[in-house]
């Protein structure tokens, strides 16, 4: 049986053509329509259509309550008015359409910005499940989805100003490093899936002193058993890792909390080795592979450095502005 439907788009409707539909659904009753074909405004967009459907769902549900509904034809979304449709995809409207209806997707809300309590100085997002920040405000911070802060990294006396996500220790634990212009690097170690209803403040497992300066940048090897720094000192250091204290060059530190409880032991450790050749500011470094530094620095050199031997093999400056804009004026 056919039908003529009413719906809040047929004001303008006088002079559009109508067509021939049948709804059909995957939903499961109350939200499945009866079957017969009706006539329907050629112009009706997405809300034209589900004021239809919402108003054949309450003739035969009086208690039917409107929801939005998306519409396919031929599997394709329909996001124009169905005559503007039929038209683009070169459909006959001479016989009865078939057009599916689905529950809507509500568009995803964007996440509200995480907040800090000072300038944000560093961001390291290269593990898929959480967010490393380093702030103004002393201290780091792990994010998950939807700005949930979980964890709150809590030792540094100076600016956090660079952040590392290390590695995953198995498929528990996670090591990270900071630093900071306390002239520290530290090291953390925390489960990035453990739940938590509120963050939770941990203390580094490991206190890396050394420079003689604000530590500006840090990058780890790819094995993750070694990080080295760059500092306003004007050197590259590196330092290994690991959380035992059996190396001379460690130093386990306990504190005492309150009621003479005893916490972990913090470990120190110092640089096994020095990289000395900038004569500035060493403002960023990276570790691609194992033998491999390479340091950018304020005193406009790039530099590479043989890790093993500890050696600076070239010292990359920058070509002149003049000479670029001209070398690359040639290449055209």
């Amino acid at each position: 049986m056919d039908m003529n439907i009413e719906t809040p788009e047929d004001q303008n409707e006088e002079n559009s053509r109508r067509v021939q539909v049948r709804f059909k659904t995957k939903l499961k009753p109350p939200q499945k329509v009866p079957s017969n074909s009706i006539a329907i405004p050629s112009n009706l967009t997405r809300f034209g259509l589900s004021s239809v459907v919402n108003n054949l769902l309450q003739a035969v549900n009086p208690e039917w309550k409107s929801e939005p509904f998306d519409f396919l034809i031929n599997g394709e979304l329909v996001r124009m008015s169905l005559e503007q449709f039929l038209l683009a995809k070169g459909i006959s409207a001479e016989k009865v359409l078939e057009i599916e209806y689905i529950k809507a997707v509500a568009p995803q809300k964007e996440e509200e910005p995480s907040l800090h309590d000072d300038w944000v100085s560093a961001v390291d997002g290269s593990n898929p499940g959480f967010i490393l920040t380093g702030c103004y405000d002393n201290l780091g911070r792990v994010w998950k989805a939807g700005g949930v802060c979980t964890h709150i990294l809590e030792g540094h006396c100076g600016a956090v100003s660079s952040v590392n996500i290390i590695k995953s220790d198995g498929l528990k634990y996670v090591t990270v490093a900071t630093a900071s212009k306390d002239q520290t690097l530290r090291l953390w170690k925390f489960d990035a899936e453990e739940l938590v209803n509120h963050p939770k403040k941990i203390r580094s497992f490991k206190i890396l002193r050394g420079h003689k300066a604000s530590v500006h940048s840090i990058a780890a090897e790819t094995s993750g058993n070694m990080v080295c720094s760059g500092s306003w000192d004007c050197t590259i250091s590196l330092w290994r890792t690991n959380d035992s204290d059996a190396a001379g060059n460690q130093v386990s530190i306990k504190k005492r909390k309150g009621n003479n409880q005893v916490e972990e032991p913090q470990l120190e450790g110092e640089a096994i080795s020095t990289l000395v050749g900038h004569t500035q500011c060493v403002s960023s470094v990276v570790w691609p592979q194992q033998e491999t530094i390479y340091s950018a620095s304020w005193d406009h050199s790039v530099r590479t450095w043989d890790v093993e031997m500890g050696k600076d093999l070239s010292d990359i400056k920058p070509f002149s502005p003049c000479k670029v804009l001209w070398e690359s004026s040639q290449l055209h």
